[in-house]
């Protein structure tokens, strides 16, 4: 089974909401739509489920063109962040509908609705309706409900975003299990780069309607190939600052300056923009290589064990996130130190050099 994209795009009113996007999807691992609100990430979802037209392009499921097949007819679920389903039903009758439309038989429909409510733990709670339900339930009831069904293709539309955060920790970790030796395609569109992170796979980084690059979940995040890329799969911010190379030096506008190695040595003078992730920015130098920068806090945050100072660093706002806790004093320069060993580096163009 797979579902494969040749040049799908969506248009509304003339305008084109997603570019042409090419790539196959296949299961055996979650395949990640990963981008900021507006990105385009449900509207691609919504064009493979066949709830809007294509523009242009073919749609293949397991070789067979579905393009201008209904909804219905792809045997597909779909799954999204608002609790969808149905209040005058019980959880059972919700997770059993698919089952019913599909004319399936009882006693394998009250087989199929227990193993989906087993796995879900939702046993004790088959006969309750959804508004005794708390937000978790309600969104297990769902994925339950597309458990059930053994669809071919299975979309999530960020699941997990209306839930408190223990309950997303659960559930993000149960996922990949739940759907584990299914055969089914499995998508999964986020706004969070470690959600990505965490669920593996493949991820396609979307911006503007666009597909800027698909892969291997771990290869992108290490290797961008080009600043858009970079930035989508970066939270917080990655830091970019314009830098001029001479010889074996980096010189940033600030008088900043340190000696490049690897590949970086080897770019043809000129300038570029620099790029590293606030975690290799940090409050304390742990090695000689470390690059002195110097800025001005201006908002400091603490989540659970880290600590991150939002900085001004010449034209720049850059982010530190160390672990432990700093003691940031809001309107006063700090020193930080960058990791040479990290940095991107993109030519004007945006596409990544070294």
């Amino acid at each position: 089974m797979s579902v494969e994209l040749r040049g799908i795009t969506k248009q509304v009113a003339g305008v084109t909401h997603i570019k042409p996007v090419s790539m196959v999807l296949e299961p055996g691992h979650f395949n990640v739509l990963l981008g900021q609100t507006g990105a385009g990430k449900t509207s691609l979802i919504k064009l493979m489920a066949g709830l809007d037209k294509i523009a242009d392009g073919q749609i293949l499921m397991d070789g067979q063109d579905v393009t201008k097949l209904s909804t219905q007819k792809r045997n597909i679920s779909l799954v999204h962040q608002f609790f969808v389903n149905y209040p005058h039903m019980n959880v059972f009758e919700n997770i059993a509908s698919p089952l019913r439309v599909a004319g399936m038989a009882k006693s394998e429909i009250e087989g199929r609705v227990q193993e989906a409510a087993d796995i879900l733990q939702l046993g004790p709670m088959l006969k309750r309706r959804p508004h005794e339900l708390s937000g978790g339930q309600q969104q297990r009831t769902a994925l339950a409900r597309a458990i059930a069904k053994e669809s071919r293709a299975v979309f999530l539309d960020e699941p997990l975003a209306n839930l408190d955060f223990k309950l997303r920790e659960e559930l993000r970790e149960q996922l990949p299990e739940l759907f584990a030796g299914r055969g089914a395609v499995v998508v999964y569109a986020t706004s969070e780069p470690e959600e990505a992170l965490l669920l593996g796979g493949k991820t396609a980084l979307m911006n503007d309607g666009r597909v800027t690059q698909f892969g291997s979940t771990a290869d992108i995040y290490r290797n961008p190939q080009d600043l858009t890329s970079a930035q989508v799969f970066s939270d917080p911010p990655i830091n970019v600052a314009e830098v001029t190379k001479q010889g074996t030096t980096a010189r940033l506008g600030t008088g900043v300056q340190w000696v490049l190695a690897g590949d970086a040595a080897g770019l043809a003078d000129g300038n570029y923009t620099v790029a590293i992730r606030p975690n290799h920015v940090s409050p304390v130098k742990h090695d000689d290589r470390a690059v002195p920068v110097k800025g001005t806090v201006q908002i400091t945050e603490l989540s659970g064990s880290e600590s991150s100072a939002h900085f001004t660093f010449g034209d720049d706002s850059w982010v530190s996130l160390a672990p432990g806790v700093h003691p940031y004093e809001i309107g006063q320069d700090h020193q930080f130190f960058m990791d040479p060993s990290k940095c991107y580096f993109f030519a004007p163009d945006g596409k990544l050099v070294a």
